[in-house]
Order: C-alpha cells, then structure tokens, then sequence
C-alpha cells in the first residue's frame, strides 16, 4: 500500500474501528485505542488489493514490529488526549 497513489486502502478505517466484542463498543478514546491496537495487531481484516483480489491482514508477529506499532499508537491516543484536554 502506498498513500501517495489515489488507489484506495486495502481495508477502510470503519474496519479498524470495529469492535470485535459487545464491551468494546464504548465512545471513549480508551476503548477506541484498545480497538484500534487489537485489530491493527491481530490481524483478520477482509479487504481488496487495488487489482480487485481479496485480502486479509495478517496479524503482527515480530516483537519489534509490534512494539514500534504499539509506540506509535499510544503517541497518537495521548496528542489526542492533550488535544481534548
């Protein structure tokens, strides 16, 4: 995937948002952080390449990937925190 093309993304923010259990469905920027790190980290996302084939994410298997993501999303939740507060 590369953002700079106008192509769409393989899977759409809706999908990273979803929760996977009924607790999860709370509006809050705790809960939707914890959703977004499962679903990015775990894997399972349906999607289509640009060529129109299916897809699905796989999930984050090396400690380095998983940590540099995790870093990388809690930096987000807390700009996000001080953005709110």
């Amino acid at each position: 995937y590369d953002p700079t093309d106008n192509k769409p993304a393989p899977i759409t923010e809706s999908q990273i948002l979803m929760p996977r259990r009924f607790d999860d469905r709370r509006p809050d920027l705790w809960s939707v952080f914890n959703r977004t790190q499962e679903n990015l980290t775990k894997g399972g996302l349906h999607g289509r390449s640009a060529n129109g084939r299916r897809q699905q994410t796989r999930p984050v298997q090396g400690i380095d990937s998983d940590v540099r993501l995790n870093r990388a999303l809690w930096m987000l939740a807390d700009g996000l925190r001080q953005l709110k507060a």
